[in-house]
């Protein structure tokens, strides 16, 4: 009963963090301009946090970005706009979830053709070694036999 109210606990604990990443002070009066903003802050990158969404976040850093956000949407840009501007500012490393285009295809690529490398290599590999073991002496000679035993005699 105590294990379940102490992982009961923390969870309560680590979802909290996120639920009060967002201040009131930066909530928006109109809840579609918020419900937009929401949706931005989620997949971008907080630059102190490394791998949480701004939205998440409690950096000051990200605050400003949340700030930012807001701020491109009041002025009436479109959420990609709004993502175009920030990529402009802070770079492309700010998206949570990279774009796929570009020279990003050698990075999306370079995995599963690096795995697949390896694997025809592994399998190369196996099979020479395996040749290798097919043509080797299954025993000795006549003559090696005869040889051996005259050497053990001495």
């Amino acid at each position: 009963m105590m294990h379940r109210l102490i992982i009961a606990a923390f969870a309560i604990w680590i979802g909290a963090g996120a639920a009060f990443a967002v201040q009131p002070d930066e909530v928006l009066p109109d809840p579609a301009l918020e419900a937009r903003a929401r949706v931005i802050s989620k997949d971008l990158r907080c630059l102190v946090c490394r791998n949480e969404s701004i939205d998440e976040s409690n950096a000051e850093l990200a605050r400003d970005l949340r700030l930012l956000v807001r701020e491109r949407l009041v002025v009436g840009d479109s959420n990609e706009e709004t993502i175009a501007f920030i990529v402009d500012r802070f770079g492309e490393y700010v998206l949570l979830r990279p774009q796929t285009d570009g020279a990003n295809q050698i990075l999306w690529w370079a995995g599963p053709l690096l795995l697949l490398i390896a694997f025809g290599i592994g399998i190369g590999y196996l099979r020479g070694r395996a040749a290798t073991i097919d043509h080797a002496p299954k025993g000795l000679s006549k003559d090696e036999e005869a040889r051996l035993k005259k050497i053990l005699e001495d």
